[in-house]
């Protein structure tokens, strides 16, 4: 059923890198939520009130705060897809983050709320009236709750939107929530115990779990996460197959938004080769990323001396001691500065935060076994962060690490 009614109301639907596309995506889901959250709020609200049951009234409000979060998601996806201006060259693409930020806290307010009123229901008990009427809406609405999870989910997974996957979250929570109250209706008509105020505070810790989730899922984009491991191996695996890149390190990747990416990495070339077609091939890179995926990628030029054997020697016994000393740091921007006396070999390697020596020491231990292989040799050595895991596609023994990051 997702699939028709994306068939027949989104107009090019597969094109989902198209940012129009995805917003009239967002727009469709917002729309759906909104119908569907309002019809059961006036179902619920009604039944609620007729037989005197707070626990079918707080699902009733809960669905309400649905309804609102849906339009206030819809607004977000529509200054979301407002092109750059003078003062937001970025784009708008990150008020999709906020929308969702807003909506987590409208949510956590109701909870709270709705906790207020439940203890009130429970220390001044009035018991609800049970009827068939109510038991087949609660069912209703269960499944109905059923489908909007699962509607979300398709379509929050489609275009990669945390605003409408956590939406699908919060209906499966809102299942969950209807079929406490759905219990506590049958359970207090056959045992006398009334347990309609438990369940309207169960339901309230609901929402206010989602409340919570919500706002974590949504901040952590706008403070900045790690790009995915797929995403790195992907560009990883692009730049690399251009003829004359024979290595990358220090990938960069800052998201402002779902669709809008700005990228910037070295890229190893022949140092013998022509800077003219060095030059051009990196023009071609930073136009096909931007042609093909949106990504608007800067690329600094790192010439390699190739055709050295003393050094390519050298540098090769250096990986190999680095790797040695722990398969999760790596070596690059490796040059060897030969003198009468002493030479210096100065190279970055990237270590995760997580490595047991602190920056200090693995520079120690990296120079001692360098001046184990020659007490002339100096070793001048950075140490970078790796912000995700290692790239499936690097090999450390090839010297192409991976130090990458998203802000």
């Amino acid at each position: 059923m997702t699939d028709l009614l994306i068939k027949l109301f989104i107009k090019d639907s597969k094109n989902i890198s198209n940012f129009k596309v995805r917003e009239r995506y967002g727009n469709f889901a917002s729309i759906v939520g909104i119908i569907s959250n309002l019809l059961l709020f006036i179902i619920k609200i009604t039944i609620g009130l007729i037989y005197n049951s707070i626990a079918i009234t707080a699902d009733a409000i809960n669905n309400l705060s649905d309804s609102s979060s849906s339009l206030i998601t819809m607004l977000g996806f529509k200054i979301s897809g407002k092109p750059a201006d003078v003062k937001h060259p970025y784009g708008h693409a990150r008020m999709e983050y906020i929308s969702g930020l807003i909506v987590s806290f409208i949510i956590l307010m109701l909870g709270l709320e709705l906790i207020k009123t439940s203890v009130n229901k429970i220390i001044n008990p009035q018991s609800p009236q049970f009827s068939i009427v109510s038991v087949i809406v609660l069912v209703i609405a269960i499944l109905l709750k059923l489908w909007q999870c699962l509607f979300y989910k398709k379509v929050g997974n489609i275009i990669k939107s945390t605003t409408i996957i956590a939406s699908s979250m919060d209906s499966r929570n809102d299942i969950l929530a209807t079929s406490a109250v759905l219990f506590a209706s049958i359970f207090t008509h056959f045992t006398g115990f009334n347990l309609d105020g438990y369940m309207g505070v169960v339901v309230a810790l609901f929402i206010l779990i989602t409340g919570t989730k919500l706002i974590i899922d949504t901040m952590s984009p706008l403070l900045g996460t790690a790009p995915s491991r797929e995403l790195v191996d992907s560009i990883y695996k692009k730049i690399l197959s251009y003829d004359g890149i024979i290595g990358m390190h220090d990938l960069a990747i800052h998201s402002y938004g779902p669709g809008r990416s700005f990228a910037s990495v070295h890229c190893e070339v022949p140092a013998e080769q022509d800077i003219m077609i060095s030059h051009d091939i990196i023009d071609n890179i930073e136009r096909d990323f931007l042609k093909e995926r949106d990504i608007h990628m800067v690329i600094h030029l790192d010439p390699v001396v190739t055709n050295d054997e003393r050094t390519n020697k050298l540098k090769a016994a250096v990986e190999k001691l680095v790797a040695e000393i722990s398969p999760k740091i790596s070596m690059h921007d490796f040059r060897v500065v030969w003198g009468v006396t002493h030479s210096n070999l100065i190279f970055d390697v990237v270590a995760p935060y997580d490595l047991e020596w602190s920056d200090d020491e693995l520079i120690d231990i990296i120079s001692e076994k360098i001046h184990d292989i020659n007490d002339t040799y100096n070793a001048v050595i950075t140490v970078d962060h790796a912000y995700v895991p290692h790239s499936a596609l690097e090999d450390p023994q090839k010297g192409s690490p991976q130090n990458t990051k998203r802000a």
